[in-house]
């Protein structure tokens, strides 16, 4: 039984299942259309939303100009985890993404984990742009004037139940009034997150050239109002405001970890459409590392544009473009205004898209494997897209997004999405190590040389150099050094739980780091997957003990469900 749950899956094995399928809902196969350019808008799509529009203004406020070095540091890491995804996606041609990918590298369980995981990931995520993508969608439409007449989203259709019943603003306030009522319940609703939540879904249940040309048509219109508002900025910039350019030091900028990542998670998406690719193998790779370095840059000369028009402090906001143009007095600004506006809707309805294209293509794959019912891999018969699933994505997002507000829980997001970089970076470092080793095993033997090799610099002295260089940094820079970092008493000498629960996240980084730093230096690991594994575990050690606490129970109910169906059903168990 324990020797199952971690029975590796053969590339071979993957591949013959994906292209013949183990029951006839498995052999229709689905449309290879996807090509470079496809797979690089879908990333652009997934990375340019919402962040671009809202948390950035946030991150800047924190660490002023010298976000842009978060912004980098965040890249690079994301370069270090996108390494090791090209390698997998070269390696593994097939849809599944991380889930896949733990399969081959760690076991079955492992590969339930992190395929629950994502599930998470996806949906919360996508609830929390269907949102986000309404309040956008709603002050545009009510800032427009036709013919005279003015239009106007009534509140209680734009607002989630439990934000009106808290009345902490003046929308709030308006939509519990003007609600109406039905027996003793006021009727509240999140209409247009409802509304295009069902769009999308209808997109993507139609075929992957639907959901092609309508991620390229955003995209490009994206691009270019984005394109637009930097160079109308750029004649704005007062240099001035970039001193000082760290006002509140390095913490500061750390201090916008969670949400500059949160603005970069979704070049993975793109891993789930690896058989709707033509060329996965080669095309994959290249697309990851475009939309990536694309966005980056994008990023970068946005913060530049924002802190140089204004001064860091008055960028607390939630719509921070919107914000610095309103303080331009010019016969331009309106229309700019109007832009912006236009761009968040666009720029988050196509984030939706491609994760709402993502999140059918994990149950699928899971499904595969007999860890869900057979229904979840049905393949339509016409459009050739993962019908029931995308249909159930669709109810899962849309209607918890017209009745709920989850703002308190969508770091969980940024939480599920670091977990699956952490176990691709780590898959990487066991199989390279396995295949120097010369490890005989079926599994690991039938793995293939993928077209796209992360570059080899051994680890074997560099990662314990780099950890003892972080404890000498630690003790020179803390206060108190490991005493005082470990004392467990508040400030009245009391021990409390409270103290305790915000140092583990970075005691369990610690500890991360010794071990990895103690098997690098035995198993010679490759650097580069280290680095994005050590880096991807620290970003989730600084995102917030209660995040860690919700997903640790959204994993023990996944186990939960594991056990009463997944291991009973597994297809890979059942031919041992």
């Amino acid at each position: 039984m324990n020797n199952s749950l971690f029975r590796r899956k053969s590339i071979s094995q993957i591949e013959k299942e994906a292209a013949a399928g183990l029951t006839d809902a498995h052999s229709i196969g689905m449309h290879r259309t996807l090509n470079v350019r496809d797979l690089t808008f879908m990333g652009i799509a997934a990375i340019v939303g919402a962040g671009i529009f809202s948390t950035i203004g946030k991150a800047s406020y924190d660490g002023g100009p010298g976000i842009v070095l978060l912004f980098v540091f965040v890249s690079v890491a994301c370069a270090f985890s996108a390494l090791c995804y090209a390698e997998f996606a070269s390696m593994v041609p097939v849809s599944g993404s991380a889930y896949t990918y733990s399969y081959v590298a760690f076991g079955e369980i492992v590969a339930w984990i992190i395929g629950w995981d994502l599930l998470m990931e996806y949906a919360i995520g996508n609830i929390a742009v269907a949102i986000s993508w309404s309040d956008y969608f709603t002050s545009f439409i009510n800032s427009l004037t036709i013919f005279g007449y003015h239009l106007h989203i009534p509140e209680w259709m734009a607002t989630d139940f439990w934000t009106a019943r808290d009345m902490k603003s003046p929308e709030a306030i308006a939509a519990w009034k003007n609600a109406p009522v039905i027996g003793s319940l006021k009727f509240i609703c999140n209409l247009p997150a409802f509304l295009i939540t069902a769009v999308i879904t209808w997109i993507i249940y139609i075929g992957i050239k639907e959901s092609k040309r309508s991620t390229n048509a955003m995209v490009i219109l994206k691009l270019i109002i984005i394109f637009i508002v930097m160079v109308a900025g750029a004649f704005y910039i007062k240099p001035t405001n970039w001193h000082p350019f760290l006002p509140n030091g390095m913490g500061g900028v750390l201090k916008g970890t969670a949400a500059v990542f949160f603005a970069y998670i979704g070049f993975d998406a793109i891993s789930t459409t690896a058989e709707e690719c033509r060329n996965p193998q080669r095309d994959l790779p290249k697309a990851m590392f475009y939309s990536l370095i694309i966005c980056t840059i994008i990023y970068i000369i946005i913060a530049l544009v924002l802190t140089g028009m204004t001064s860091y402090t008055g960028l607390d906001k939630g719509d921070p473009l919107a914000y610095v143009f309103s303080n331009v007095h010019s016969a331009f600004s309106d229309k700019l205004a109007a832009i912006i506006s236009i761009g968040a809707v666009i720029a988050t309805a196509s984030v939706l898209l491609v994760f709402q294209l993502g999140q059918p293509r994990i149950w699928m794959s899971m499904s595969r494997d007999g860890l869900l019912p057979p229904i979840f891999s049905r393949i339509h018969p016409k459009y050739k897209t993962p019908s029931f699933s995308t249909v159930l994505t669709g109810l899962v997002v849309g209607i918890p997004a017209l009745f709920l507000n989850l703002n308190v829980v969508v770091d969980l997001c940024s939480v599920g999405t670091l977990f699956a970089f952490v176990l691709v970076c780590g898959g990487i470092m066991r199989l390279d190590s396995l295949k120097r080793k010369k490890f005989k095993s079926d599994q690991i033997a039938a793995i293939p040389d993928s077209k796209f090799k992360t570059p080899y610099i051994s680890g074997k002295w560099i990662v314990p150099l780099l950890f003892i260089t972080m404890v000498w940094l630690f003790l020179a820079f803390h206060p108190n050094g490991f005493s005082g970092y470990f004392n467990i008493h508040n400030d009245k000498g009391v021990v409390t739980w409270d103290v305790i629960r915000q140092k583990v996240p970075y005691l369990l980084f610690a500890i991360v780091f010794a071990v990895t730093a103690v098997l690098s230096f035995i198993n010679s690991y490759s650097l580069i997957p280290v680095l994005g594994f050590l880096t991807c575990s620290y970003l989730l050690s600084e995102s917030g003990t209660t995040n860690w606490e919700r997903f640790v129970v959204w994993l023990i109910v996944g186990l939960c469900l594991y056990f009463l169906y997944g291991a009973k059903h597994s297809k890979l168990r059942a031919k041992q």
